[in-house]
């Protein structure tokens, strides 16, 4: 029988804003009911950010992480939750001193942004391997940080998602293998689409997919506009697919999203139209190797 696809809904994100669509989810309550309605309509696992409901921006608050995964667990069990790792790796030079962090670093040590991991223990969480250019800013993920969280995470049981933006993340991520740091062949996600970062292009995938043990598991996304197309073509390069109001706010061209499930159910269609068929929680976890409820064992 055809392997089925894995589709995984990144529900708020860390940069879309409020102020750009009003269906994006920011309270904790607001978060889980996107979470279970995005299984609803089809999604395996949830990507999950959290937000402070005062304001909307970014949080790091466990507490907050707390309430959203207590709610998934208990009304959802076998739905695949992965959070976040990613905020706490941005530096903004001052434009007078560059070795001083200017306005709008969020740079942490690296303990300080598994806190939430290693509280809650997740069925999975992402682990970024760049450092690179994201606008006029800079991502840091150096390998030594990266070792210090990989650490944390696997001494918790959770399995790491390797955020990749480009090949020299690849390169990294064999390397963590090779030496033991990191568990192969990896769970992968490519991520695309992104300034300076991979180009959503086919060649593009195909070339980041030929940099990882053929046996490995592996998902794609792009954002923006190529956020549906990378479904099509993940889909079709024989990996997993990913979207949600992190990845893009449109349903088609000049339409918002409503919701996080309306998204889910246009990539639904999009993989059964191709002639596929979505995982179930069960399914994603057998081939994920993952157990429900990773925090009660």
């Amino acid at each position: 029988m055809e392997q089925t696809t894995i589709l995984t809904c990144a529900v708020t994100g860390n940069l879309t804003r409020p102020d750009q669509t009003p269906h994006l989810p920011v309270t904790p309550a607001q978060i889980s009911d996107a979470c279970l309605e995005a299984a609803d309509a089809g999604a395996a696992a949830v990507h999950i950010h959290v937000r402070d409901p005062a304001t909307g921006a970014p949080s790091m608050d466990v507490d907050l992480y707390a309430r959203v995964v207590d709610t998934l667990r208990r009304e959802r069990p076998e739905l695949i939750i992965n959070l976040t790792t990613g905020p706490g790796g941005r530096f903004v030079p001052s434009a007078d001193e560059p070795r001083v962090a200017g306005p709008g670093t969020s740079l942490l040590p690296p303990e300080q942004r598994v806190a939430h991991i290693a509280a809650l223990r997740p069925d999975v969480c992402s682990l970024d391997l760049n450092t690179m250019n994201s606008g006029e800013q800079v991502v840091m993920n150096t390998p030594a940080n990266v070792r210090r969280m990989a650490a944390v995470i696997r001494a918790h049981g959770v399995v790491p998602e390797l955020e990749c933006f480009d090949t020299g993340d690849l390169v990294l991520a064999q390397t963590l293998i090779a030496d033991g740091t990191l568990q192969g062949p990896g769970l992968y996600t490519f991520v695309m689409g992104v300034r300076y970062a991979l180009p959503f292009a086919p060649g593009a995938m195909a070339l980041a997919r030929s940099l990882i043990a053929p046996q490995a598991c592996w998902s794609a996304f792009a954002v923006g506009r190529h956020a549906f197309p990378a479904v099509a073509q993940a889909h079709l390069l024989g990996g997993n697919v990913r979207i949600g109001l992190e990845d893009t706010i449109y349903l088609d061209k000049g339409v918002l999203a409503r919701s996080n499930a309306e998204l889910v159910r246009k990539a639904r269609r999009i993989v059964e139209d191709l002639g596929g068929q979505l995982a179930t929680p069960g399914q994603a976890r057998e081939r994920w190797g993952l157990r429900v409820n990773n925090a009660l064992h």
